[in-house]
């Protein structure tokens, strides 16, 4: 009986230190990322920083780009799935005029218990899923929700417009934000860290609402000069879709064309 009381005791003091503790700033003083951190850096500025920072030149334009790990899906009542092998294979194209279509080539595969259960690719002219080739409605849509983030390694070439944005936090971290907006007019949203210039976010607009991926758990391997993001958060209209984990990319290795037609 005493323990109870002791333990509401402090569970009372508690709550008291926490009512006296004092409000957020003043207009004076305002919290991190609430206002434009430096006003005279540029958009561009900004953009070649974090070019700089991912790897530079190598970063900007890579030749290939395989990645494997894991991959969490979430069911509509927030259940999480498990499939214990995500991979992706890259193929990057040398210029991209819109921001949100599928360029180059890509094949994205994720089993669960040794099975595909999610299965895309593109050769660069057609789209497969696991049961063939894609009407050109359907693959519109596809890649629209997923290509976006690649138009920061072009925002600084000849035709693309970079303007800056409120700054703001991601996962706490104070960032510049940072619109591309490619020739087409498409715009695309990224967070870049205040600290040392990582991107931590892009958000852009696709069929299925506001996407938003939020990066971190960054690395890097010996001799390369390019920075991983380890984890990939995946949001559409705010609820949080999948998680991938990736814990292995190979960098400008060829790769044959037959990967990027059927599973």
């Amino acid at each position: 009986m005493r323990a109870l009381i002791i333990f509401g005791l402090a569970l009372a003091l508690a709550g008291s230190a926490w009512a006296k503790s004092l409000p957020p700033p003043g207009p004076d003083q305002p919290l991190i990322g609430a206002r434009m951190e430096n006003p005279a850096l540029s958009a561009r500025t900004i953009v070649e920083r974090a070019t700089a920072h991912a790897g530079g030149e190598s970063w900007r334009r890579p030749t290939t780009l395989y990645l494997e790990g894991y991959g969490t899906f979430y069911a509509p009542d927030g259940t999480p799935l498990i499939n214990e092998s995500h991979k992706m294979w890259r193929v990057y194209p040398e210029f991209k005029p819109q921001a949100h279509n599928a360029d180059g080539k890509v094949r994205i595969e994720s089993r669960r218990d040794g099975k595909i259960v999610t299965f895309l690719a593109f050769d660069g002219a057609r789209t497969y899923g696991p049961d063939g080739v894609l009407p050109p409605s359907a693959a519109d849509k596809q890649w629209a929700e997923n290509f976006g983030f690649g138009v920061i390694r072009f925002a600084l070439d000849p035709g693309f417009t970079l303007a800056r944005q409120p700054d703001d936090l991601v996962d706490g971290q104070p960032v510049y934000r940072i619109e591309v907006t490619d020739p087409t007019g498409a715009k695309t949203l990224f967070g870049i860290s205040r600290a040392d210039y990582a991107i931590l976010s892009v958000g852009f607009a696709t069929p299925r609402g506001w996407h938003e991926r939020i990066y971190s758990n960054f690395y890097k391997k010996p001799g390369l000069s390019w920075i991983q993001p380890g984890r990939i958060r995946l949001y559409y209209n705010g609820v949080k879709q999948n998680e991938i984990v990736w814990r292995d990319f190979k960098l400008n290795e060829p790769m044959p064309d037959g990967l990027f037609t059927g599973p």
